[in-house]
Parts: C-alpha cells; sequence; structure tokens
C-alpha cells in the first residue's frame, strides 16, 4: 500500500469527486464510483472489475478492506486519511470504502435469457433513486433483464448504486434507444405491454404475464412515448381509488412484476 493520502486537494481525491458527480467524466473514463462494503462486495461477486479500493482505517473498524483486497489482489489499494475521506464519503456514515470500477456495458444480443423471459423497461427514467429502487425490485423478483431506453440518468450514478444497494450489478442491465429495443422484442416475439393510463388500458391483473413479457414504464411526468403505445400489444393500469391519478414509477414497477411473478407461479388470477 502507498503512503496515506491526507489532503483533501490530492489529484485522487479531486477525480473522485468529478467522477461521482459528472457522467461524461465517468464516460470519458470508463470509470463509476462506489461507495460501500454492501455494494462493494455485491459488484465484485458479479463480476465488476474494481480498479482501485480507497480506505479510511479509521472507518474501517471491521476491516473489510482486508476482506475485499483477499479477493482481488490485482487492485490497487490506497489509504485515506479521515480529513481527505470526509470530501469523498457519499452518504452519512460511511464505513469508511470507496471504490474506483469499470462499467458493465451489456448490448441486447449479450443478455441472457430464460426460456420464458420476463424483462421491465424503462423509458426515459430520470431520477436515479427511481432507477435504484426499481433495481431492488428487478434483483428481488428474480427477472430476466431490465432495459433502460433513451435514458435521461446514468445507471451508474451514485444515487443510482446507493439506492439499489448494489443490485444494478446483481442484474443484466441493458441501455439503448426505444427503437432499438422494440426491434429486439419484436425479433423474439415477446408480448409487451406498455403501462399508460389511456382509454384502451386494460387492469393489469386481467392481464396474463406468464408468456414471454416486457413491462414498459415511462416517467411520471409524461408517461410512455407514442413509439411504445403503437409497438406495444396491450396497454395495462393499476386503478386508483384516490385522488391520485398516479403512483411511484418504482412503487408502480413493483406492482407490475410482481403481478406478473404471481402469474407465473401460481396461475393466471383473476379475469
Amino acid at each position: 500500500m502507498t503512503d496515506p493520502i491526507n489532503s483533501p486537494s490530492n489529484p485522487h481525491i479531486k477525480n473522485i469527486l468529478r467522477l461521482q458527480a459528472n457522467s461524461r467524466d465517468r464516460h470519458s473514463q470508463n470509470i463509476f464510483v462506489i461507495e460501500g462494503y454492501r455494494e462493494i462486495s455485491r459488484a465484485m461477486v458479479s463480476g465488476i472489475v474494481i480498479k482501485e479500493l480507497y480506505v479510511c482505517r479509521e472507518l474501517d473498524r471491521q476491516a473489510r478492506s482486508e476482506e475485499l483486497s483477499a479477493k482481488d489482489r490485482g487492485m490497487q489499494v490506497l489509504e485515506v486519511g479521515k480529513a481527505a475521506f470526509a470530501r469523498i464519503a457519499y452518504r452519512e456514515g460511511s464505513d469508511g470504502l470507496i471504490a474506483l470500477a469499470v462499467p458493465r456495458n451489456l448490448k441486447l444480443n449479450e443478455l441472457k435469457l430464460s426460456l420464458n423471459p420476463l424483462i421491465l423497461i424503462l423509458e426515459s427514467v430520470e431520477k436515479p433513486g427511481n432507477l435504484g429502487a426499481i433495481m431492488r425490485t428487478a434483483d428481488a423478483a428474480g427477472i430476466d433483464a431490465v432495459i433502460v431506453c433513451d435514458p435521461l440518468t446514468d445507471i451508474y450514478n451514485p444515487n443510482a448504486i446507493r439506492s439499489g444497494v448494489g443490485c444494478i450489478f446483481t442484474c443484466q442491465v441493458v441501455t439503448c434507444s426505444s427503437e432499438e429495443a422494440i426491434d429486439w422484442l419484436k425479433k423474439l416475439k415477446i408480448r409487451v405491454y406498455a403501462a399508460a393510463l389511456t382509454d384502451k388500458a386494460i387492469i393489469y391483473h386481467q392481464m396474463d404475464f406468464r408468456g414471454p413479457t416486457a413491462i414498459v414504464m415511462g416517467t411520471e411526468a409524461t408517461g410512455l412515448s407514442r413509439e411504445w403505445l403503437v409497438s406495444s400489444d396491450a396497454q395495462i393500469i393499476i386503478p386508483m381509488k384516490g385522488i391520485a391519478d398516479s403512483m411511484n414509477v418504482s412503487t408502480s414497477a413493483a406492482v407490475l412484476v410482481f403481478e406478473a411473478v404471481r402469474q407465473r407461479e401460481q396461475g393466471r388470477g383473476n379475469f
């Protein structure tokens, strides 16, 4: 290990701050930031390459850095003093571990699907927190893949990683255009159900999710584009009984995905 980094103006510290704040830096360097033992360990188990591990010994009270470095002798471990680490710590109560990792940029044709795939598609997702929450749902439900179309946020945004507790690493995730995703789904003959508040929409639990299915979610503000509405096999809706006409997209995604899982495990449900 090299000498500890004690200056908050150290070039390593400055670069981590740039990577945390700016997706352009993450893309140009092909590097992103992971904070926390749980997230870093999940990334490693999922095959994400860790280039550098920054450790604050005063905060790493359980010596988790030694456990991580033992799993990957190839990564560089750099010790950081408490004052310098405070500059790059992204969360309160940090455990003193931050890693720089190489993103896994999967393509549609690289996805490994089951014989009866269940896929979640997000169009123009804006909020990293919502993306992270949806990744937790995807992991919990064991779906085949998440496809992020025309994204307005970087899937490796630190907030997405944190709110998803590292599930961005445990799921297959692809970013692409809506046009590419629609063509791919058609070629594989996967049914497309678009969540949309339209006159044609059918209550979600009246649909059959048992076959190869893609559930498409749009933004809370504008919903899905016409491209997805026209290309879908059906439009589905979660009925609202209160004054609200919609729910948070991550909550809606969880409702729809777990209905699909329920049908696949127990039958078609109420029709």
